[in-house]
C-alpha cells in the first residue's frame, strides 16, 4: 500500500482532481461542506465529466454544510446518472438545539476500489490557506471505504436516518482500525478511544484540532498522563473560523496549563487538522474535532492505525506545524480581558454546540 499524508489544501485538491480525471468505475464522496464557489464548480465539473464518462458518481452532501449547494448546482451530474444525496435538513422544531447539530461531518473519497482519502478538508474554496491534515491510500483499505459509504449512504433517506449495528461497527482491515461515531450521549465511540489511548500512553501525545473544548473524562485523561510524565501537547489555532469557541476555550487553559500541558497556538492561519498521535506509535486520523459537539452529536468517521510510513510523515506534519506556533503565555492568558471572562462563563451552558 502506498500512503501520502497531504497538509496543504490547494495540493490536496489538485490531488483529488488529478485521481477522479483516471477514475474508470466509480467515485464515493461523503463531504460536510460542498460549496458553489469555484472550487465547488471545479469539482462539480470534474464529477460531471466523469458520469459522462459512463463512471458511477455518488455525492453525500450535509444539508447544514452545503450552504447555498442544492439538486440544481448538480442538474447535469443528476441527468447522467449520478446520484446526489443531501444529509437531514434542519427543523425548525421542538428538537432543534440537539437534532439540529446532528450532522454528517465526515469526509471520505473512494475511487475503483485502489483509491481513498480521509482527513479535515470540505470541498470550498473558503479554506484555500488553511492547514489541512488529509491522508491519500493507494490500495486495499479502499475496499473498507467503500464499505463505509455505501452503508453511509444507503442508511440515509430524506425522511429516516437508519442506524443499524452495521452504521456504527468498528471496521478492522489489518493494523487499521476505522471508527463511525454517530450522535450519542451514551456511546461516543471516539471520545472513549481517545480517552483509551491517551490513558494508555507512555512518553507522549500530541493533539492538533481547530476546535479546542474536551470533556471532563478527557481532560483528566490528559492531566493525568501529564501528571505520570507522560509530554502531552495541545496544538491549536491562534484564531480559528469561530471566535466564540477561541473565547470559550481559554476557560480549560489554566488549569491544563498547571498540570503540566504544553499548549501551542498556530499563527501562520486556521489550523484545521484533526489528529491524534501517542507514543510516536499510534495515530488517528478523522474528521472529528477535539470538543463536545464532534463527539456527542455528529456523526464522524476516523482511521486509527500504527503504519510506520504514516506515523514518519505525521512526525514531519507535527514538526512544521509546531515551528510555526507559539506556546501559550501564561501571563497574558491571566491578564485577558474581564469582558472575555464574562463571555466565557455566558456560553459556558451552550459548549454542547460549538
Amino acid at each position: 500500500m502506498e500512503f501520502r499524508i497531504i497538509d496543504d489544501t490547494i495540493q490536496f485538491y489538485n490531488l483529488m482532481l488529478i485521481d477522479i480525471a483516471q477514475a474508470k468505475d466509480y467515485i464515493y464522496l461523503e463531504t460536510y461542506k460542498f460549496a458553489n464557489d469555484h472550487m465547488g464548480v471545479r469539482f462539480r465539473d470534474a464529477l460531471t465529466k466523469k458520469a459522462r464518462d459512463g463512471v458511477n458518481v455518488k455525492i453525500l452532501i450535509d444539508s447544514w454544510g452545503k450552504g447555498p449547494v442544492s439538486e440544481s448546482f448538480f442538474t447535469d451530474l443528476i441527468k447522467l446518472g449520478g446520484e446526489v444525496k443531501f444529509f437531514e435538513k434542519i427543523k425548525i422544531n421542538s428538537d432543534i438545539f440537539t437534532r439540529g447539530h446532528r450532522r454528517d461531518h465526515r469526509k471520505i473519497l473512494v475511487i475503483d476500489n485502489t483509491i481513498s482519502y480521509i482527513g479535515s478538508a470540505n470541498i470550498t474554496g473558503y479554506n484555500l490557506n488553511w492547514r489541512e491534515l488529509c491522508l491519500r491510500m493507494e490500495g486495499d483499505l479502499a475496499l473498507s471505504f467503500k464499505k463505509v459509504f455505501l452503508e453511509n449512504f444507503n442508511a440515509f433517506n430524506p425522511f429516516i436516518i437508519t442506524n443499524k449495528v452495521t452504521f456504527t461497527r468498528k471496521i478492522k482491515s489489518g493494523n487499521f482500525e476505522i471508527i463511525r461515531d454517530v450522535p450519542s450521549l451514551q456511546f461516543q465511540r471516539l471520545r472513549k478511544r481517545y480517552t483509551q489511548l491517551i490513558k494508555q500512553a507512555k512518553s507522549s501525545v500530541v493533539i492538533e484540532t481547530p476546535y479546542f473544548l474536551p470533556g471532563f473524562l478527557l481532560r483528566k485523561a490528559m492531566m493525568d498522563a501529564s501528571k505520570r510524565g507522560v509530554g502531552v501537547t495541545v496544538i491549536m489555532p491562534k484564531h480559528s473560523d469561530m471566535r466564540m469557541v477561541d473565547i470559550l476555550r481559554n476557560k480549560y487553559l489554566g488549569i491544563l496549563h498547571d498540570a503540566g500541558i504544553k499548549l501551542l497556538f498556530y499563527l501562520p492561519n486556521n489550523l484545521h487538522a484533526k489528529l491524534l498521535m501517542t507514543d510516536d506509535a499510534i495515530f488517528s486520523i478523522s474528521s472529528a474535532n477535539f470538543d463536545f459537539r464532534s463527539f456527542r452529536y455528529q456523526y464522524e468517521i476516523a482511521l486509527i492505525g500504527s503504519e510506520s510510513e504514516i506515523l514518519r510523515q505525521l512526525r514531519d506534519h507535527i514538526d512544521e506545524t509546531i515551528q510555526n506556533s507559539q506556546e501559550l503565555d501564561y501571563l497574558e492568558w491571566k491578564r485577558r480581558p474581564l469582558i472575555e471572562k464574562i463571555f466565557e462563563y455566558l456560553l459556558l451552558p451552550f459548549r454542547h454546540f460549538f
